[in-house]
């Protein structure tokens, strides 16, 4: 399943099996509406353990899947899709990060997902480095005079992020309201403040603030007036 109708990735993994299924975690993020049954695999290397982890080389895959109708498939044509593209790989080889890009375009947004051994070191502690990564490509982007929005990801992280800050969200708001108080959130950066606020105010009984100077700057959660008066 090759050429122009089709999207491609390469993942790693322990084993096979892992690498398909992080592969398979890319392909939902780039094709909406995914038939996993249609996915094709094909295994470059099946990896060695090594002994008390000397040795160890991760499992290899590269899966293959029918692009969605009106979606381009691999890679993303346009220039500046190339451009973020290059520039991720650019600032992934500085940091000493392995990876393996794919980029896809839709509605005005580029996409490039990442994959390899090295995530860990792109995406970096609570996700610092890989932010950084993103804020800068916009702002390349920027400066080109493009109005497009780059994000960067790393094997459906943002997804996997996005749920923790809404679970965190949830349980702050249950504290104040169970116990009619404001409840404060640990520091956050600038982005994910707004992924929770956003996501908080579509609630109504609870409403949100910031509070400090960065990087300590945090969100504090209320009971809404209605919901706070007895």
């Amino acid at each position: 399943m090759t050429g122009p109708g089709a999207v491609r990735v390469e993942a790693t993994g322990e084993t096979v099996g892992e690498a398909k299924w992080a592969a398979v975690r890319q392909l939902e993020q780039l094709v909406p509406g995914l038939d996993r049954d249609r996915v094709e695999f094909q295994v470059v290397t099946e990896g060695e353990r090594g002994l008390l982890g000397v040795g160890y080389t991760p499992a290899h895959v590269i899966a293959v899947a029918p692009a969605p109708p009106g979606q381009d498939a691999e890679p993303a044509g346009s220039e500046a899709a190339s451009d973020a593209r290059e520039f991720v790989e650019r600032v992934a080889a500085a940091i000493g990060a392995d990876v393996t890009t794919f980029v896809a375009e839709r509605e005005g947004t580029v996409t490039v997902t990442c994959s390899g051994r090295d995530l860990g070191l792109l995406i970096g502690k609570h996700g610092q480095t890989i932010d950084a990564i993103q804020y800068l490509a916009n702002a390349v982007a920027r400066t080109a005079g493009r109005e497009n929005e780059v994000v960067v990801d790393a094997a459906g992280y943002r997804e996997r992020r996005e749920t923790a800050l809404h679970r965190m969200a949830d349980r702050a708001a249950a504290e104040a309201l169970r116990y009619d108080r404001p409840v404060e959130l640990e520091p956050m950066r600038a982005p994910e403040r707004k992924i929770v606020h956003t996501y908080l105010s579509e609630r109504g009984d609870v409403e949100t603030h910031s509070e400090g100077d960065e990087p300590d700057r945090r969100l504090v959660v209320s009971p809404a007036p209605a919901f706070g008066e007895h």
